[in-house]
């Protein structure tokens, strides 16, 4: 499995899909908590879906089990929580959570999405890491 993330919030359509494409993405996974937020014009899930498929000939799976719990998210936005807390956080809940789902994915080229524009500072970069590392 390759694997590749991205973001959507401050793009515009052309620079997201462009990258997704151009690495030839078997599957876009949204890992976000609230895929039904627009913070661009293609961003809702199910508008995702459709242009994903016309535009990079990708499929679209949503896996809301990745996403950060409701609580640990609001914490940390609302800074009740620093991020080495919120870093904790997130992979301890990765470790009750089941990564056999991505084992479909062995031999594809998968991007995982959410919306934080740098991954530095986003839960997908833990769950790239977990998946680097347990896939050989």
């Amino acid at each position: 499995m390759k694997i590749f993330s991205i973001e959507y919030a401050k793009k515009s359509a052309q620079t997201f899909f462009e990258p997704i494409s151009g690495n030839q993405i078997n599957f876009l996974i949204d890992i976000r908590l609230y895929n039904l937020i627009q913070l661009a014009g293609f961003g809702k899930g199910k508008d995702l879906k459709y242009f994903l498929k016309a535009v990079c000939n990708c499929d679209y799976v949503e896996v809301q089990e990745f996403a950060p719990s409701t609580a640990l998210f609001n914490n940390y936005k609302k800074g009740y929580i620093n991020w080495i807390e919120y870093e904790k956080g997130y992979n301890g809940l990765l470790l009750s959570r089941n990564l056999d789902i991505f084992t479909e994915f062995r031999n594809k080229r998968i991007c995982l999405l959410c919306a934080e524009d740098t991954p530095e500072r986003c839960h997908r970069r833990f769950l790239v890491e977990k998946l680097a590392n347990t896939s050989g």
